[in-house]
C-alpha cells in the first residue's frame, strides 16, 4: 500500500473512531484507467452501490468479499476516492443477476440491458485473458456496499 492510501485510511479511522489496525482492502474497479475513474466517481456520488465479479477469476490470494469489510475505492491513478463497507454478498449464476442488482450498479442508464451488454463484454475479456471462455451459467459474486466516508 502506498503512503497515500495508508494516510487516507488512518484519517478515516480517526474520523469514525475505529481502530487503525482494522482490516481493509484498497482497489479500483474495471480494467482501465477510464473505467476506474468513472466507477469510483459513481461510488463517491452514491449512485453505484453494488458490483459483480466473476467467482471463477478470484485467485487463491484474493479473498471473496465479506459482509462488514471496508474497502478504499481507488481511481484510475490509484488515489483514494472514498471508503465503502460491504453490506451483502451472494453468489448466483450470471444469467440470474437481477435487474435490481443491475440498477444498484449505477452504470449507464441503469437498465438491465445496459448492464448485461457492458458486463458480457467485460467478463468475456477477463476470461479470455486467462485462456477461458465466459458462459451464461458462470457463478458471479454480487456485492452490495455503502459509502461510509465523506
Amino acid at each position: 500500500m502506498t503512503d497515500n492510501i495508508k494516510n487516507y485510511w488512518e484519517k478515516f479511522c480517526t474520523e469514525k473512531n475505529i481502530p487503525k489496525d482494522t482490516a481493509y482492502e484498497a482497489w479500483a474497479f474495471g480494467n482501465s484507467k477510464e473505467m476506474a475513474d468513472e466507477l469510483a466517481d459513481l461510488v463517491n456520488k452514491q449512485i453505484k452501490t453494488a458490483t459483480t465479479s466473476a467467482y471463477e477469476l478470484y485467485e487463491n490470494e484474493d479473498p471473496l468479499p465479506q459482509v462488514g469489510e471496508y474497502n478504499i475505492i481507488l481511481n484510475g491513478s490509484n488515489e483514494p476516492v472514498c471508503v465503502t463497507q460491504t453490506k451483502l454478498v451472494y453468489i448466483v449464476p450470471y444469467y440470474l443477476v437481477s435487474p435490481e442488482h443491475a440498477w444498484h450498479e449505477g452504470e449507464g442508464d441503469r437498465s438491465y440491458d445496459y448492464w448485461k451488454k457492458v458486463h458480457d463484454r467485460f467478463f468475456e475479456q477477463e476470461y479470455q485473458k486467462l485462456g477461458k471462455t465466459f458462459y451464461e451459467q458462470a457463478p458471479v459474486v454480487c456485492e452490495v456496499f455503502e459509502k461510509v466516508s465523506e
